[in-house]
């Protein structure tokens, strides 16, 4: 790249404008398929071992000499990368001598250097890939050497994962060695909502955020700076010397982002758009009220059905027969409108689990988000279902929201200038990343070989028998010492767990959406010696759990997930927790024909029958594809709302462009 084209990308200035982004178009048929053919043949890739130590060669050919310098030597190192940094932009021919600079300084800085896998990593990432790096092999410090890189650059860099904890952790942990090479680091979290220290943590060269953070200020200098076409417009022209920036806005713009646990921030947060909102006027409670009493009426079976497969419940002819007796007035007036009402009512009492879908604390309805488990205080149902689950739960009865600005995740991180990632489980999703951002996956081999037992599956008829079964098994596994994690799915079932093993007189550490808060100081204890911890499925990612020495000496960490992921990689995610950094583990799965993987893929015939098979002797693992093909299934299905939402969003971009609106 030319001096004068480094100017022009990546930062901001007089030429990109003073909050560069890249415009979003619909790329063309044959740039699609281009795409796809491309992401066939090449994506995945494993980085070779050889690949790795010829890297590490160059960095070490790089940094010969430099641990013999002082203090004062390395600065005017730095000083001089830096120069030619901010001519080259990110070149791949500096990469050596930068990575070798960031290595010294880490080593000094923080006592800690990075292995030839953190280089390759850091490689992929500088390039705009994304790197799978196996569970325990150090992302966190992986990501100082694109940061840096790009920070000496002159790029702003925004280093996002999926929560505060992890926010506050890693931008503490590493501020060091940003400060050592001249960078000042800065951190966004939900409990400072303050303009003024948001803009000042985006003004650092480093930032550490979550997406929802990011995607949610990304919004509001939108509805700050004005309408989007004129947004467009001005990001997309130079700067001219009249325009001075925004004192509203926050952001220097979407320059360059390394997305932590990139599978979570880019697949499993994209099913559901951002949306921002104000509150609106209050339900129509005496309609919900309404609709919940004729809903409770209706009998299952004769009156609906319920299409677990597709989420959702359709009325039968007698069921709509009597509703057309039921009173006609006020929001019940119209044959339409009243079987819509109850549908939802419908929804609300049957495919709305208390425990599963949302919790009642202190009044009040908290979403659970599916794919982390966690609690989302500042999300709530759309669609009427707020109120009809509010008031079926007896809770206080909260206004509607009213939206005024929407954009999907998948969106909204298209639109960095550069985008890279890394995480340990993407290789099941690496063609939707490569079709969706444009991110290339390369695996990493593991530093150490891996030690990682996989004890199998063990399938069950009913939910009571394998959590019954797993209770017993950790019973086992805690009276020989060894610590056991168990995940799963939801607060519903930690609990019916936890009620299983004290009754056996064991003590377990319980961690789920209710309790998230205090995840991190209970993760870390996860490795102590006839320690069990049962948490909720990404419960303390990111945490590392550090092995007692009888421990690492022994059996390792014992992983126990009692139900099957709608993913299989969000098992392994799980699974990764043990074995880490070439330590003993091992991991197994307690599974039943009523989970709800199984439930909603199985017909009821076919599930009894596997039931009577299972009663009568049948070995479970011939029942194992069954259980992949089902999760296969649900994978699909979510690949196809993501898609499907991607496509939403660009027709109503395209409606509102043809229309003259421009509130998105």
């Amino acid at each position: 790249m030319s001096s004068a084209a480094a100017l022009g990308v990546g930062r901001p200035g007089l030429v990109r404008g003073p909050r560069p982004e890249r415009s979003e178009s619909a790329p063309a048929l044959g740039e699609r398929v281009a795409r796809r053919l491309q992401g066939l043949v090449g994506v995945p890739r494993t980085l070779r071992g050889r690949s790795v130590r010829a890297l590490a060669a160059r960095v070490d050919a790089a940094a010969v000499g430099l641990d013999a310098l002082g203090d004062a030597a390395l600065d005017e190192r730095v000083a001089g990368l830096r120069k030619h940094l901010r001519r080259a932009g990110i070149d791949e021919a500096l990469l050596p001598e930068a990575f070798a600079l960031v290595r010294e300084l880490a080593g000094r800085t923080l006592g800690t250097r990075h292995y030839d896998v953190q280089l390759a990593g850091g490689h992929i990432m500088a390039l705009g890939g994304l790197a799978e790096l196996e569970t325990g092999e150090g992302k966190t410090l992986t990501a100082t050497l694109p940061a840096a890189v790009a920070a000496l650059a002159g790029i702003p860099v925004h280093v996002i994962t999926s929560n505060d904890y992890l926010v506050e952790r890693d931008a503490a942990a590493m501020s060091p060695l940003y400060a050592r090479l001249g960078l000042r680091t800065g951190r966004v979290i939900e409990a400072e909502p303050e303009p003024e220290r948001r803009r000042e943590a985006y003004a650092c060269d480093v930032t550490y955020v979550t997406n929802k953070q990011v995607a949610f200020d990304y919004l509001k200098d939108r509805l700050a700076l004005g309408d989007g076409q004129r947004l467009s417009r001005r990001l997309s022209r130079p700067l001219a010397s009249d325009e001075i920036e925004s004192p509203q806005a926050v952001l220097r713009g979407l320059c360059f982002a390394i997305v932590d646990e990139a599978d979570s921030v880019l697949i499993d947060d994209a099913r559901t758009p951002l949306i921002l909102s104000k509150s609106g006027a209050m339900p129509d409670v005496a309609a919900v009220r309404t609709a919940l009493k004729l809903a409770r009426s209706l009998e299952d079976g004769a009156d609906f059905r319920i299409e677990r497969r597709l989420g959702r419940i359709a009325l039968s002819e007698r069921g709509r027969e009597r509703l057309a007796d039921a009173p006609a007035t006020g929001s019940f007036v119209g044959e339409r409108r009243r079987e819509e009402w109850v549908l939802r009512a419908l929804s609300a009492l049957h495919l709305f689990r208390r425990d599963v879908h949302y919790l009642v604390r202190d009044g009040a309805i908290e979403i659970i988000d599916q794919p982390t488990g966690r609690r989302s205080p500042d999300r709530s149902f759309e669609g009427g279902m707020q109120p009809l689950i509010e008031v079926k739960e007896g809770a206080e009865v909260t206004p509607e929201r009213e939206t005024i600005a929407r954009i999907s995740y998948q969106r909204f991180f298209r639109r960095y200038l550069r985008l890279a990632g890394m995480t340990g489980t993407a290789r099941e999703v690496s063609q939707e990343l490569w079709n969706v951002y444009g991110l290339a996956t390369r695996r990493v081999p593991t530093r150490l070989p891996s030690q990682r037992r996989n004890v199998g599956m063990h399938l069950c008829a009913t939910s009571d028998e394998r959590l019954d079964r797993a209770a017993r098994r950790i019973a086992e596994l805690q009276a020989q010492g060894q610590p056991v994690l168990v995940g799963t799915a939801d607060v519903e079932t930690s609990e019916g767990l936890c009620t299983r093993l004290r009754e056996r007189g064991l003590e377990p550490a319980l961690l789920n959406a209710s309790q998230d808060a205090e995840e991190a100081a209970v993760v870390a204890r996860a490795g102590e010696a006839g320690r069990i911890t049962v948490a909720t499925r990404m419960a303390g990612r990111g945490t590392d759990i550090p092995l007692a020495e009888e421990v690492a000496a022994g059996s390792g960490l014992a992983v126990v997930a009692t139900e099957l992921s709608e993913a299989a990689r969000i098992d392994r995610q799980l699974f990764g927790r043990c074995g880490r950094q070439g330590n003993p583990g091992c991991f197994e799965q307690w599974v039943s024909l009523e989970d709800p993987v199984l439930a909603a893929r199985l017909p009821r015939p076919v599930a009894r029958w596997l039931a009577a098979c299972l009663a009568k002797g049948l070995s479970p693992r011939l029942l194992i594809p069954v259980t992949r093909w089902a999760q296969m299934a649900e994978e699909r299905k979510g690949a196809l709302t993501r898609r499907h939402l991607l496509e939403a969003e660009r027709s109503l971009e395209e409606m509102l462009a043809f229309t003259g609106r421009t509130d998105r």
